[in-house]
C-alpha cells in the first residue's frame, strides 16, 4: 500500500507537469487552476485504474491448479462509476491441485480455500467438501463425520448448490 501511495503521488506530479507544459505551450494563457485539476484528476484516475486492474492482476499470479470459485463485485456510493462498472474487490480461490480425498470416506475431499481482498493479506481456510451430499464444512482437529453419517457430527455442514463452482472444481478433480 505504501508503494501505491508513492505511485499515486508521482502520477499527480506527472499530471501537474502536463498542465504546466500546456501553460508553457499557450504562453501562460491557459488558466493556473489547470495544474491542480490535472494533478488531482490524474491521481484519481490512477487509483480507479488500480481498483479495476487488481482482480485481473491477482488472478494472473495464482499458481497452476488454483481455481477462482467465487468473485464478489461491489458497488459503492463513494465510487459512483462502480454502479455502471462494478468492481471485483474480493474473491475466493480453491487449491484444487493439492486437494486430497479422505482415505476412509472417498466422498470427502480436503481443500484449501484462499480468501483475497483488496489491500488485505490473503487468508487460507481448510475446508472439507462432501461430493455426494453437496456440502462443505471447516476442517478442524475435532472433525468427526460427514453430514449423512449416523453418528452426531461436531461440524456444521453448509449445503452447496449443484452448480457451485467449488463443488464442480473439487469433485471433478477427484474423479
Amino acid at each position: 500500500m505504501f508503494w501505491e501511495l508513492i505511485a499515486t503521488v508521482f502520477a499527480g506530479i506527472g499530471g501537474a507537469g502536463i498542465a504546466l507544459l500546456l501553460r508553457k505551450i499557450t504562453k501562460q494563457t491557459a488558466p493556473k487552476w489547470l495544474v491542480p485539476v490535472f494533478a488531482g484528476a490524474t491521481m484519481l484516475g490512477f487509483q480507479i485504474q488500480g481498483e479495476y486492474d487488481w482482480y485481473d492482476h491477482q488472478t494472473s499470479l495464482l499458481p497452476e491448479g488454483v481455481v477462482v470459485v467465487k468473485a464478489v463485485q461491489e458497488e459503492a456510493p463513494w465510487r459512483p462509476w462502480s454502479y455502471v462498472f462494478p468492481q471485483t474487490l474480493r474473491f475466493i480461490a480453491a487449491d484444487v491441485e493439492n486437494s486430497a480425498k479422505n482415505k476412509i470416506d472417498p466422498n470427502l475431499v480436503l481443500v484449501d480455500l484462499y480468501f483475497f481482498e483488496r489491500r488485505h493479506m490473503a487468508k487460507r481456510v481448510p475446508q472439507i467438501v462432501d461430493c455426494v451430499q453437496g456440502a462443505r464444512t471447516d476442517f478442524t482437529q475435532s472433525f468427526t463425520a460427514s453430514p449423512d453419517s449416523k453418528q452426531p457430527s461436531t461440524s456444521t455442514w453448509y449445503p452447496l448448490e449443484s452448480d457451485d463452482l467449488l463443488l464442480k472444481a473439487v469433485c471433478s478433480n477427484q474423479t
